[in-house]
């Protein structure tokens, strides 16, 4: 695969560093049921990389004594981490509201038949991937079938009262470009969603999160063989705002790879980009449970525009109107 990272360094990038922190994002490994084009950690179903018991319990202890008020899991496929509910049930002990970043087929795949009964009994929020409501988009991007099975997933969470009104289960659908251009505007695409698959399937959601890819991992892959990497670069930097800076999702969240270390997002994981303190070396949740990262220098480069560009790209969609 061909890589990005020696073409993202020096950068132009303003310099940022941290605000408070409120969340922590957890990636529990890179084990997947499927291997879409955009991943940005070349997620698959030969990945082995998954966070044991022991780590999951310094996340916890983290949790508990920074009094993190948001747990957001990703992975891969968060949920096949064997320790996943574990993880989540404890998390929701403390008070903690948790974030599944599911990619909807998960729900479908034998062994994980009873998975959204679990989400909704421990009220967790669920982040769906759902890159286009046309079936052949879909398919195009991740793979075949993935539409349908998609669309199953989405119903099986209705029916538990994900999406609908008054339910207090929260159900976000996910937006990524096909290829190497910006999303369009979220609330607008959001309108666009509702009603196709509203009309079309009965499915209802409470938020749609348009999400810039990133020119790393296996997308950068794709626009260097492509020969798009420097044109898709020169769109993100042309396309910069500054008014994003100060709602970046850094600015408030730590990233935790699958062995415990600490990064200042998840691009930067990818990157192998570690959180920067003091010029020490990569720095492991273990050895933050006492500290304070506010006001930390953040590590960056190039790809910090695909958070910038436009309305802004965050794990929480855009950052501005």
């Amino acid at each position: 695969m061909l890589e990005t990272a020696n073409l993202l360094f020096p950068t132009t990038f303003p310099p940022l560093s941290r605000g408070k922190m409120d969340s922590l994002q957890v990636n529990l490994g890179y084990l997947c049921n499927q291997s879409c084009n955009h991943c940005h950690v070349n997620a698959g179903p030969k990945r082995t990389e998954l966070m044991d018991r022991h780590t999951v319990d310094q996340v916890l202890q983290f949790l508990r004594r920074q009094q993190i008020s948001t747990l957001d899991l990703t992975g891969g496929a968060p949920e096949m981490n064997p320790e996943f509910e574990y993880l989540v049930a404890k998390a929701t002990e403390l008070g903690v509201k948790v974030l599944d970043r599911c990619n909807l087929t998960i729900l479908e795949e034998p062994g994980y038949e009873g998975l959204a009964d679990f989400l909704a009994e421990q009220g967790v929020e669920v982040i769906a991937s759902m890159p286009c409501y046309l079936e052949e988009n879909v398919n195009s991007q991740r793979g075949k079938g993935v539409f349908d099975a998609s669309i199953k997933g989405l119903k099986r969470l209705n029916a538990l009262g994900y999406g609908e009104p008054d339910s207090g289960l929260v159900l976000n659908l996910v937006y990524n470009p096909q290829g190497p251009n910006l999303p369009p505007p979220q609330e607008t695409l959001e309108d666009d969603y509702k009603q196709k698959l509203k009309q079309g399937y009965g499915i209802n959601f409470n938020q749609l999160y348009t999400i810039t890819n990133m020119p790393i991992s296996r997308f950068g892959s794709m626009l260097l063989s492509k020969g798009q990497f420097h044109d898709y670069m020169a769109l993100l930097k042309s396309s910069f705002s500054e008014e994003n800076l100060a709602t970046v999702m850094c600015r408030t969240l730590l990233s935790i790879d699958w062995q415990g270390y600490v990064y200042d997002c998840d691009f930067n994981q990818m990157l192998k980009m570690p959180v920067s303190h003091n010029d020490r070396g990569p720095v492991h949740i273990n050895d933050l449970i006492e500290a304070d990262v506010q006001d930390w220098p953040i590590r960056i480069g190039e790809h910090c525009y695909g958070c910038t560009a436009g309305q802004g790209s965050s794990c929480g969609g855009a950052l501005s109107e």
